[in-house]
């Protein structure tokens, strides 16, 4: 008989008075509730700074309260009054610290000056900026080659440090940009190049208040971009059909009541979002399109065939398309029993998604994680954008696709040069603006960079911020990788556990926070800028005091470092630091599109840089907008599974109470889930099936067969709402069991939304 677990306590809906209540704790928390509540009445404003969360776009008449739930932790944790200055590093060992969860290390607060660690002592000790830079200058000098070191960046960096990070690294004669996109939505990237010839997505946030369908795919907006639920939220109450395709089912794409609705809040009353909630098998969106497809040709021929118009733009398609023949004959090859089977729907379910789709004059797809973390997601990609160009939903008001970034300037980072295969254009470009030399053969991304420190090829590694140790799969792989580089540099403004895998030369670097001000030694104000997910760069400047009188921007760390590695004769690394208009002047001409950069940016909302696709501008190799003619994977996980007795196919994701793998806490309500993290989501029959109760402890094992013995150890099962066979818990605890050596075909990206897992039971282990 299938046990069933206790009910979970989860919220009624996203938003409203949790989201407040939420808010007030962590404000409170923070020691500085004033500071952050005065800084949030400047988040995502014309005179403030770029919310250092999600990178939803900004309305083009905003209110005066444009952030969310995330929004106000993310503030109020960069904002706090804590510090972990050098007493308490002199307090606690790194062997010692490294016992600490995640959230015990960042909640220290904020770093407050340069550490270098003693290996003696197995301390970190503070040192000056000089003998920092010197000596990472001195030690990346004595590297046998620069394709030896590993230049990370974070998502968290602005234009105008990425766009200083990728310069020194060049001159100094390296590719090697691992870099978190490789983490998430490179396959976003190279499909929409192959598809349309831009890696963007086509839509402005205007859009959303146009369209008559929105398809949202593999994401979770109330707990990773909350702001979407608002534009969600007003599309359905304006009649918007809002279609989900996610195999959990997420408290936020249900309901949500908006806390800047008066009204609504009174009355304790939420709108529903999802006007359709369909619950595909991991990994099975890109089947359920290729059956919406299947239908819409079917019912295209039958029209035709009774002499009615086509349900196809094929004016759109002779125009701007090529490969639509090729691509209908692998639909109409594709049979219903691969279709369900793979995607999990039944064909009922398929045939109420395509009425959702062929009902609309106006539809965007937008997808995040859950379409990128599989080894068929560039397919995946490619098979939205197919379903997208046959009734021509791209460069039109109201239409288009919509990948949603996750950290607030990922995408900008890579605009501006975060790139391991950066295209002749740019570094010809770079060459003329610069007068240097730089290097052509490609770089590392996050996967090689991984392997050739696990293999010694790598012996320095530079983090410019993130959390890289625990971003990753395979973590305690990837932690002894570290460890075993001559040199680790880690730029940072909290304390995580990247900072314990130091390397023979460790140092630990201190940065201004977004929403700290930035003065340069003439006491000039700086601005850095950011780019969002719908291509709208727009300027960010600090209002508060700073952590500590010894920071430095993320920029003069780079000139600083830059300077004493490759020195400042051919480059003047001090000067761009000393202005970042100077940096934004070069950005202007060496990247199209940034023209008048410093003037643009300091406009309200700032400006949209150009998408050709959303203008009917294909800068493909055929100059067209190209459908792919891809056969559904032969087999994918879910599927491998059921081969495998006791296997299991796992997601990882976020709780409700962090940001990437910052843990702002130990509450997940959506989920229902308080005080914990250590919880893997399941369907009760799948429980019952291996012979456990519900909340009983598990270990989760890997079943990745490359010799490698991967256990997350000590979980609770959560019965669940999930298709059978599949599971879920969080990140970074759970990326343990996530093996570097697998990745999406194209993409290099680590396969987190597939992975096989077994569980055995704690009574056993123990």
């Amino acid at each position: 008989m299938t046990q069933v677990a206790p009910p979970l306590k989860k919220s009624k809906s996203a938003g409203g008075w949790g989201a407040l209540r939420s808010c007030g704790k962590h404000l409170l928390a923070s020691g500085s509730a004033l500071t952050g509540a005065k800084a949030l009445l400047k988040a995502n404003q014309p005179d403030g700074f770029d919310c250092p969360g999600c990178a939803w776009g900004d309305p083009e008449h905003g209110s005066s309260f444009e952030f969310c739930e995330n929004g106000v932790k993310a503030v109020a944790w960069e904002s706090t009054e804590k510090r972990a200055t050098p007493a308490f590093f002199a307090d606690h060992t790194v062997s010692e610290l490294r016992g600490w969860s995640d959230y015990e290390l960042e909640n220290q607060g904020r770093l407050t000056q340069p550490m270098r660690y003693n290996p003696v002592t197995d301390r970190y000790v503070a040192v000056g900026w000089h003998q920092a830079f010197a000596e990472i200058g001195a030690e990346l000098r004595a590297l046998a080659s620069p394709n030896e070191a590993e230049f990370y960046t974070s998502g968290r960096a602005s234009n105008e440090a990425a766009f200083l990070y990728q310069l020194f690294a060049r001159v100094y004669g390296t590719n090697n940009f691992p870099d978190c996109s490789n983490m998430c939505h490179e396959a976003s990237g190279i499909g929409l190049v192959q598809a349309i010839g831009v890696g963007k997505g086509t839509v402005e946030l205007e859009d959303f208040e146009h369209a008559d369908a929105i398809i949202v795919i593999g994401q979770n907006p109330g707990t990773n971009h909350p702001r979407m639920l608002g534009d969600l939220r007003r599309a359905a109450q304006r009649g918007a059909r809002v279609a989900v395709l996610n195999p959990v089912r997420e408290r936020g794409l249900e309901r949500f009541s908006d806390p800047q609705a008066k009204i609504e809040m009174l009355r304790g009353g939420s709108t529903s979002i999802a006007s359709h909630y369909f619950q595909p098998k991991l990994g099975g969106d890109m089947a359920a399109i290729r059956g919406v497809a299947k239908i819409v040709f079917e019912r295209d021929a039958a029209m035709q065939a009774a002499g009615e118009p086509s349900l196809l733009d094929e004016t759109f398609i002779a125009e701007h398309t090529i490969g639509l023949d090729a691509w209908r004959a692998m639909v109409d090859a594709t049979g219903w029993g691969d279709i369900e089977d793979q995607s999990g729907l039944t064909r009922d379910e398929i045939e109420t998604l395509a009425e959702v789709y062929l009902g609309a004059e106006r539809v965007i797809a937008t997808w995040a994680m859950g379409v990128t973390q599989h080894r068929h997601s560039v397919a995946t990609v490619r098979e939205i954008a197919n379903l997208l160009l046959l009734r021509g939903h791209i460069g039109r008001p109201g239409a288009g696709l919509c990948p949603v970034r996750g950290h607030s300037n990922v995408q900008g980072d890579r605009t501006v040069g975060i790139n391991e295969q950066a295209p002749e254009w740019f570094l010809a470009a770079l060459e003329r603006e610069f007068g240097v030399s730089l290097p052509r053969a490609p770089g590392h991304n996050v996967l090689a960079a991984i392997t050739a420190m696990v293999e010694g090829r790598s012996k320095a590694f530079i983090g410019l911020g993130g959390n890289f140790a625990r971003a990753t799969p395979d973590t305690a792989v990837v932690t002894e990788a570290l460890r075993r580089c001559r040199l680790t540099v880690q730029i940072a403004t909290k304390p995580n556990h990247s900072h314990l895998a130091v390397g023979e030369v460790a140092y630990l670097l201190p940065c201004l926070g977004r929403t700290e001000i930035d003065r340069n030694p003439a006491g000039k104000t700086q601005i850095v800028t950011v780019e969002d997910s719908m291509s709208m760069v727009h300027g960010s400047g600090g209002i508060n005091k700073p952590a500590s009188p010894h920071l430095l921007s993320e920029v003069a760390i780079i000139a600083g470092i830059a300077a004493a590695t490759v020195g400042g004769d051919a480059i003047d690394w001090a000067g761009m630091a000393a202005d970042h208009d100077v940096i934004r002047d070069h950005i202007s001409r060496v990247l199209p599109g940034f023209e008048d950069y410093n003037v643009r940016v300091r406009r309200p909302r700032g400006f949209r840089l150009r998408n050709p696709a959303a203008e009917r501008i294909w800068e493909t190799p055929s100059k067209r907008a190209e459908f792919l003619d891809s056969a559904l994977p032969v087999e994918i996980e879910h599927q491998a599974a059921r081969r495998r007795p006791g296997a299991y196919v796992l997601q990882t994701f976020r709780s409700h109470d962090q940001y990437n793998t910052t843990i702002y806490g130990h509450d997940d309500r959506y989920r229902g889930v308080y005080g914990e993290r250590r919880v893997v989501f399941a369907n009760a029959e799948d429980i019952a099936a291996m012979g456990a109760e519900p909340n009983g402890r598990v270990d989760v094992v890997g079943l990745h067969d490359d010799g490698r013995y991967r256990v997350a150890e000590d979980f609770r099962l959560v019965a669940y709402d999930i298709p059978r066979g599949c599971v879920a818990g969080y990140y970074p605890e759970l990326n343990t069991v996530v093996p570097f050596s697998e990745a999406g075909d194209q993409s290099d990206t680590p396969l987190s939304k597939s992975v096989m897992v077994t569980f055995r039971p704690r009574e056993i282990a123990a």
